[in-house]
């Protein structure tokens, strides 16, 4: 088969499975109420992930050694402060990485 027609294909068949696995519990959920482990899972995980990422992000600071882990620390509470203040995700993310970059070079 010529390699074209498989990229092609490839990215067709990809592109079908994405939208399908993304849109279907909106089409599941449209008419009726979703289940109850459902609404938990909804609510549960997001926390539980951001939990997750910033254990794994603490993991590698080297507590003996300058500056101590000061970056990672001062930007998670600025992270959770913005979170507080604005109630935006993405003012929250870009905020916290563009200040831990900015600490990390110059701590």
């Amino acid at each position: 088969m010529n390699y074209n027609l498989v990229v092609a294909l490839t990215i067709v068949l990809t592109t079908m499975l994405l939208f399908f696995y993304r849109g279907a519990p909106f089409f599941i959920f449209s008419k009726r109420e979703p289940p109850a482990a459902l609404r938990f899972v909804e609510k549960c995980i997001p926390p539980l992930i951001i939990a997750t990422l910033i254990v794994y992000c603490l993991k590698d600071i080297d507590y003996a050694a300058r500056p101590y882990g000061a970056p990672h620390f001062i930007a998670i509470a600025a992270t959770v402060g913005l979170h507080l203040w604005k109630r935006n995700s993405m003012a929250s993310i870009f905020g916290g990485t563009i200040l831990f970059m900015l600490l990390s070079r110059i701590l």
